[in-house]
C-alpha cells in the first residue's frame, strides 16, 4: 500500500513538474549564479514547480455505450417474454400486450434507438413497468376471487398496457420524424449539389 502511494507520487504531475524545475535550478547552479546557496535554489524551484503543477484528476468513469446497453436490454426483453408466456391474461389485455411486445421488439432492433432518454424509457418499460403491471394483475386477480365485487383488475392492466404502448409509440414517432428529416436533408443536399 505504501509502495503504491510512493510510486503514484513519483509519477504524479506535481513531482514531475517539481523535478523539471529542480533541474532548471541545477542548470542555474552550473552557471555559477546560485553560488553557495545552490541547494536552497534547487529545493525552492522544486517546491515552486510542485505548487504550480495542475492537480491530479481522477479518471472519468467508463459507462457502457448505447450498443452495450441495448444488448443487455435485449437479453432482459427475452427474459421478460419468457415470463409473460407463462402468465394467463384475459383476451383484451393479451391483445394489448401483443401490440406492445411487437412495438418494443421493433424499437430494440439494431440501429434504431440511440438517444439515451429513449433508451431509458424502454429499459424502464422492460425491466420495471411491464413486469410490475402483469405481476400486480396476477396478484390482484387472486384477491378478487376471494373477495368478489371489487373493480376487475384487467381494466387496470389494460389501461397500464395502453399507457406503456403510447409511451413506446411516441419513441417510434420521434424516430420516424428523425428519419424523414434526414431523408429531406439528403434530397436537398443532392439537388443543391446538382445545381452547382
Amino acid at each position: 500500500m505504501a509502495t503504491n502511494r510512493a510510486v503514484a507520487f513519483l509519477e504524479s504531475r506535481k513531482n514531475l513538474t517539481g523535478c523539471a524545475c529542480g533541474l532548471a535550478g541545477l542548470a542555474v547552479t552550473f552557471t555559477g549564479a546560485a553560488g553557495s546557496l545552490w541547494p536552497v535554489v534547487v529545493a525552492g524551484l522544486y517546491g515552486a514547480g510542485a505548487l504550480i503543477a495542475p492537480p491530479e484528476r481522477p479518471p472519468a468513469p467508463e459507462f457502457p455505450d448505447a450498443a452495450e446497453q441495448l444488448d443487455a436490454l435485449r437479453a432482459d426483453f427475452t427474459t421478460l417474454r419468457g415470463y409473460l408466456a407463462e402468465v394467463e391474461l384475459p383476451p383484451a389485455a393479451a391483445g394489448r400486450l401483443t401490440e406492445l411486445d411487437a412495438l418494443v421488439e421493433a424499437l430494440l432492433a439494431p440501429g434504431w434507438v440511440s438517444d439515451p432518454e429513449h433508451l431509458h424509457v424502454l429499459a424502464r418499460a422492460v425491466r420495471q413497468d411491464i413486469p410490475e403491471a402483469v405481476d400486480t394483475f396476477v396478484r390482484t386477480r387472486w384477491w378478487t376471487r376471494v373477495t368478489p365485487g371489487s373493480e376487475p383488475p384487467e381494466r387496470h392492466l389494460e389501461r397500464q398496457l395502453g399507457a406503456l404502448h403510447a409511451e413506446a409509440a411516441e419513441i417510434a414517432a420521434a424516430l420516424q420524424d428523425a428519419e424523414e428529416v434526414r431523408q429531406r436533408t439528403h434530397t436537398q443536399y443532392l439537388e443543391d449539389r446538382r445545381n452547382l
